[in-house]
């Protein structure tokens, strides 16, 4: 394996892959031995991936858990065009091109020990590494809200950690997140067993009812999926007058600043200004993107 290097704060490693899993729904679960990027990688950042030594463009892919003694990092993602093809057709053993960890994370605030974190379809895994880390600094207030309209990509179970404020009979789980004694919580409008059956934003209106009003200035919302669950995530933190930081899903070129080509338009003391995603975000504070 050659040696990385590094752009900055950036590691450009040749990762060989440790297990590639599929899952229902075009979903895959890839495993990469990649220590520089698993060393210094927070909650909300991702990688930029060669797909394939004949594909030039790389993709950027969300990174789900990383371990840094290991130096193994996990990505899940689905397929959604050529790119991602080709990646799902990489085998154990062979190698790719890695280019992370890239972007702005989650930051949480310490004044809010409450954490709401909503992840829908892809969008679920900076959700599962940010509530991995919290648990590691024995942040015990997290909820953890998933939501998919395609087969979760893991065996869901029900969830011993009671949660006040969830329906009755939402018992649904992940079982990593249960493993690490996370409460979470499923949502689908595809009627699986055990998960709410509405968007993912009704759930967390349910559990935010339920708190008092000492209670929900302690909340802190983080999201992560497509656009319209944004959109509706940061309404609801207005509702509620809470903060709110989301990472955005955009189509990226170089990924590192250089083409512009995934600026979005954010609102600033100053003034609309144009951000890119890559470098300025993928995590934003929610009320700045999705202004009233």
């Amino acid at each position: 394996m050659s040696e990385p290097t590094r752009r900055g704060s950036i590691a450009l490693e040749n990762a060989p892959i440790l297990s590639h899993q599929s899952f229902a729904g075009d979903q895959y679960l890839l495993r990469v031995q990649a220590p520089e990027c698993a060393a210094i990688a927070r909650p909300g950042q991702f990688a930029h991936l060669g797909c394939d030594p004949l594909l030039a463009m790389r993709r950027p892919i969300s990174i789900l858990n990383v371990d840094p003694v290991q130096g193994w990092v996990d990505f899940l993602y689905k397929v959604v065009g050529r790119g991602t093809a080709l990646l799902a057709q990489r085998r154990t053993g062979e190698s790719l091109s890695l280019l992370g960890p890239i972007g702005q994370p989650f930051t949480a605030d310490p004044a809010r020990p409450r954490r709401l974190l909503l992840g829908g379809g892809v969008g679920m895994p900076p959700m599962i590494f940010l509530a991995a880390q919290l648990r590691q600094k024995r942040h015990d207030q997290t909820l953890v809200l998933l939501a998919s309209e395609v087969p979760f990509p893991f065996r869901q179970q029900p969830s011993r950690i009671m949660v006040p404020g969830i329906p009755e009979g939402v018992i649904a789980t992940m079982p990593l997140l249960e493993d690490l004694g996370v409460a979470a919580r499923l949502a689908s409008l595809r009627g699986y067993p055990g998960c709410f059956e509405g968007y993912i934003t009704e759930l967390a209106g349910h559990w935010l009812e339920t708190l008092d009003s000492g209670q929900r200035r302690e909340v802190e919302i983080f999201a992560c999926g497509p656009h319209p669950m944004l959109e509706a995530v940061a309404a609801l933190a207005r509702q509620y007058d809470l903060p709110c930081q989301v990472s955005l899903e955009e189509f990226m070129a170089c990924a590192v600043g250089g083409c512009a080509g995934c600026v979005v338009e954010v609102q600033t003391p100053q003034g609309p200004a144009m951000r890119r995603v890559c470098v300025d975000g993928p995590v934003f504070d929610a009320h700045a993107v999705f202004s009233v």
